[in-house]
C-alpha cells in the first residue's frame, strides 16, 4: 500500500467457544468490516489465510492451539484419485448449474434438513432465513450457488446440494457446502469439490480454497485427500507435508 493508502486494521475477536472442539476457547483475527476496500482486499485475504462469514474476513488466531491450517488445490497439477474417479462415476446422473447468489426456499429448507441432521444441538440447527443470509452472503463478495440436482432416495427430481462458493482473481472459494442428508452413499461434499475444481479451471482460476484443514477431525479432516493440496504456514503457501496427509 502507498503513503497515501490507509492502513490496513485488524482486530481481535474476544474468546469464544471453538466451533470445531467444544472443550476448547477460540479467538479471530478480523479484517476491519468496515473497510471499503473489502472487495478488493479478499484476493490478498485468502492468499494470507482469511475466510469470509457473512461481511467478515477472519482468520483463527488462538494462543495455544494451530490446529486449523488454511488449505487450497493447485487446480492445475490436481488429479482425481480412484474413490474420487468412482464418486463421478457414482454420480454420472447429476447436474449441476452456478446462480446468482439469492436465497430460495428450497435451497433454505434443504440447508435446515442438513443442519438438523450434521450439526445437532450445535447451536446452528435452529437457523433461520435471517441466519441463512447472514452466515452465507456478503454485501461485496462476488458469491454465487452452486446448485447440484438428480434423484433423490425417492427417485424424485430434486436438489441435492449447493455449494456456495466466491469467485475472487486468484481462485474459487468454497464458503460452505450443504447437501441432503439422505443421500450419504452419493458423497456429495466431495462431488462439489471436484465439480469446483473443474468450474475455476473453466474460468483460468489458479487455486480453489477449502478454508481449514483439521488433522483427525471427522468433518474437516477429509479435505487431506485431495491431491495437489497446499497448505498455509503463516507465511508461505507450500504442499501439504506427506506425512500429515497420512495421518488417521
Amino acid at each position: 500500500m502507498s503513503a497515501s493508502t490507509p492502513q490496513l486494521r485488524l482486530f481481535q475477536s474476544t474468546p469464544h467457544p471453538c466451533g470445531y472442539w467444544p472443550l476448547r476457547t477460540a479467538r479471530d483475527l478480523v479484517i476491519d468490516p468496515d473497510d471499503p476496500r473489502l472487495a478488493r482486499l479478499y484476493p490478498l485475504g485468502l492468499s494470507w489465510g482469511f475466510r469470509r462469514s457473512g461481511n467478515l474476513l477472519y482468520r483463527p488466531q488462538c494462543p495455544q492451539c494451530q490446529a486449523c491450517v488454511p488449505v487450497r488445490i493447485d487446480c492445475a497439477r490436481f488429479q482425481p484419485n480412484r474413490n474420487q474417479r468412482r464418486c463421478l462415476k457414482r454420480n454420472a446422473d447429476l447436474r449441476w448449474q452456478v446462480l446468482p447468489a439469492a436465497r430460495s426456499d428450497e435451497q433454505l429448507a434443504l440447508y435446515q434438513r442438513y443442519l438438523g441432521a450434521r450439526h445437532a444441538g450445535g447451536g446452528m440447527d435452529n437457523h433461520n432465513a435471517i441466519d441463512y443470509d447472514r452466515f452465507l452472503l456478503g454485501d461485496w463478495s462476488q458469491t454465487r450457488f452452486m446448485e447440484i440436482r438428480g434423484p433423490d432416495q425417492h427417485g424424485r427430481d430434486a436438489l441435492l446440494a449447493v455449494a456456495v462458493t466466491d469467485i475472487a482473481d486468484n481462485g474459487l472459494s468454497a464458503v460452505y457446502t450443504y447437501y441432503d442428508p439422505d443421500c450419504q452413499h452419493r458423497s456429495l461434499g466431495t462431488y462439489a469439490i471436484l465439480q469446483q475444481l473443474q468450474w475455476a479451471r473453466r474460468l483460468q482460476l489458479p487455486h480453489l480454497y477449502l478454508g481449514y484443514w483439521i488433522a483427525r477431525h471427522r468433518k474437516m479432516d477429509y479435505k487431506r485427500h485431495f491431491n495437489a493440496l497446499e497448505a498455509y504456514d503463516g507465511q508461505q503457501w507450500q504442499p501439504l507435508a506427506a506425512n500429515k496427509r497420512a495421518e488417521d
